[in-house]
């Protein structure tokens, strides 16, 4: 089973960027979808952005298209969440978990395993 770990939240005005970084503990990144997901605390969890394990395809959610960049380093085995233009709503928790279905909607990302990692709290706020 694949065990991520997230980094790079923290607190960030609105309108600021914020980088956040995913990595395997102990196994090569290269041949897994990858996805960002984040949760606010009494809803539910919801896809942010997914990437193949080529990294040729991308989705995003509506409310981050266009604002937020999803890449994959394999060399260095690590997958990346790109957020600008942050907004007070992106406040969440925010986890990246793998192998994520990829359809071709250009939006969704589902994670069917449901094991999570402990997230990284991204707050936006002046």
């Amino acid at each position: 089973q694949l065990q991520l770990v997230e980094s790079g939240g923290g607190l960030v005005q609105p309108g600021g960027s914020l980088r956040l970084s995913c990595v395997p503990s102990g196994v090569p990144l290269d041949y897994y979808n990858i996805g960002w997901f984040r949760q606010v605390p009494g809803k539910e969890r919801e896809g942010v952005s997914c990437i193949t394990s080529s990294g040729g395809r991308t989705n995003y959610a509506e409310s981050v298209e266009g604002r937020f960049t999803i890449s994959r380093d394999n060399a260095k085995n690590t997958v990346y969440l790109q957020m600008n233009s942050l907004k007070p709503e992106d406040t969440a928790i925010y986890y990246c978990a793998g192998p994520t279905i990829i359809p071709r909607d250009g939006r969704s990302c589902l994670y069917t395993m449901d094991s999570w990692g402990k997230g990284t709290l991204v707050t936006v706020s002046s």
